[in-house]
């Protein structure tokens, strides 16, 4: 007999929770396009032609950047945060454009406009773009780190994506200037 397990827990209680009581494997099934976080598995080539130097996918409303390696060996998942507002949010293509370690952080024209008292800040722990920068082809629209781990998982940015300072750490060792992105 198998063992019970957190697994089938949780498999058990969602089925509970729709009213049905299904087999562990069809309960499976049923779930397979979202994991517990509610990150929506995505695909590469439903956002790009072809891989090229890699791919990565910033999905807002799930709040996850998906990364493809050029070769597509690697496929990774990160939590975000993500602009606080429909009005910062911009959508579409672009491609990272460069890439720095210890960024500064100047604020931008309309954050100046509501925060006339704002100064840039250089890199260290008081800096909202953490330890890793890769700045997009869109004029101040970055994928950073963060050393404000509330914001992850949160619509608390002024445009960016922002990522947990070790994931950024990490995608910027995976992730080559000239890999396209695609915010959505």
């Amino acid at each position: 007999m198998k063992s019970f397990n957190r697994r089938h827990a949780l498999g058990l209680g969602i089925a509970a929770a729709g009213g049905l009581l299904l087999p562990m494997p069809a309960i499976a099934r049923t779930v397979n396009r979202a994991n517990i976080s509610s990150f929506t598995m995505q695909s590469w080539e439903d956002h790009f032609d072809r891989l090229g130097n890699g791919a990565i996918v910033a999905d807002t409303t799930s709040r996850a950047l998906h990364f493809w390696s050029g070769d597509g060996q690697e496929y990774r998942v990160y939590p975000t945060s993500v602009p606080m507002s429909e009005e910062l949010t911009k959508r579409g293509y672009t491609e990272i454009v460069r890439k720095k370690v210890g960024p500064s952080w100047t604020p931008t024209p309309s954050q100046m406009e509501r925060y006339p008292d704002w100064k840039p800040i250089g890199p260290g722990p008081e800096n909202p773009l953490g330890t890793h920068a890769m700045y997009l082809g869109w004029p101040a629209y970055i994928i950073h780190g963060t050393h404000d781990t509330r914001k992850i998982g949160r619509p608390s940015s002024d445009g960016c994506i922002g990522l947990y300072n070790e994931k950024i750490a990490e995608l910027f060792e995976l992730c080559p200037i000239g890999a396209q992105v695609r915010v959505i």
